[in-house]
């Protein structure tokens, strides 16, 4: 099945390969832009409708008409306010923001539910995942390719368990989403940390030393004289992943590494379109507010809604 090779060839190459002499891996874990556009509203609004619906379904927007565009928006405002109080809060917002820009990880979801989701019944069990991704690869006690499935599976499942909230071992759509892209998820973070340290951690003391952090990174493969950029991830081992200067990194400092307490965008641009559209004052959105400021948060101009519409409908 096509879909468990792309499976076991990337969880192959995650554990088992090495980096190209010259070639850097970069385990850093960024929040991705909001939009490759400019933020400029002097000039037009295209950076706040990226960042509000998601480059995609931003375009479908820009040709409807304006009539158009206000009703659709009207719609997408009942959905922003979860709790149904008939206002949206900065927070409902940043929510709304951060699921928009993770609609390339649910389309990936989707693109692999059916194959997982053998008994159709809208959730998919361990048991129906380890059978589509393992198989009969368990049934072979020495592969030829020399790879331990076993200890994969061990490790798939471990992170099941936790993707799983109500430990039932049937995953909905958004736990499986949370087992497939764990580092969009904060109850997910402490796993990513984890798989880390266990890939990069080879003397197996539960920590990361300089040359397990080097290496994991460049391989020298009979070459002494090192690129300049390795030289400079000593450095930065030495003085700023290494903060209590014992040599190595523990769990919190790789963290610290890999998943960095960046810039939130989502929240400042929540911020933002809130203080544009709220006209009160009084620190949230009514849906008045947020269509009298229509062209701030969607184009408008004249072709079919739908796709964007039933990929809403998802959220």
């Amino acid at each position: 099945m096509e879909c468990r090779q792309i499976l076991l060839c990337l969880a192959l190459y995650v554990v088992c390969t090495l980096s190209k002499p010259t070639e850097k891996k970069d385990r850093v874990h960024h929040d991705p832009q909001l939009s490759d556009k400019v933020h400029n509203d002097g000039e037009n609004f295209d950076y706040d409708h990226d960042a509000f619906l998601g480059a995609e379904d931003a375009k479908t927007f820009d040709q409807l008409t304006p009539e158009e565009s206000k009703e659709r928006l009207g719609m997408i405002v009942d959905k922003i306010d979860e709790d149904k109080d008939g206002y949206v809060t900065e927070d409902e917002l940043k929510a709304w923001i951060k699921k928009a820009q993770k609609m390339y990880i649910y389309d990936n979801v989707d693109r692999q539910w059916n194959d997982f989701d053998v008994n159709n019944d809208g959730s998919i069990s361990w048991d129906e995942y380890r059978n589509v991704t393992y198989g009969t690869y368990l049934d072979d006690p020495d592969p030829e390719d020399g790879f331990n499935y076993k200890q994969m599976m061990t490790r798939d499942e471990r992170r099941f368990k936790l993707a799983d909230k109500d430990g039932n071992l049937i995953a909905t759509k958004e736990e499986f989403t949370a087992f497939l892209h764990p580092e969009e998820y904060d109850y997910m973070k402490d796993i990513v940390v984890l798989e880390t340290m266990e890939d990069i951690d080879k003397n197996g003391d539960g920590f990361i030393d300089l040359e397990e952090y080097i290496g994991d990174m460049y391989s020298h493969e009979g070459d002494p004289q090192e690129p300049e950029w390795v030289k400079t991830e000593r450095e930065q081992f030495v003085e700023f992943r290494d903060k209590n200067k014992d040599g190595k990194m523990d769990k919190e400092e790789t963290k610290d590494w890999i998943m960095p307490s960046d810039y939130d965008h989502a929240e400042a641009e929540a911020k933002h379109l809130v203080y544009e559209s709220d006209q009160d004052k009084d620190g949230k959105l009514t849906k008045e507010e947020v269509v009298n400021k229509y062209d701030l948060f969607v184009g408008s101009q004249a072709t079919d809604f739908g796709e964007a519409l039933v990929r809403h409908d998802e959220f």
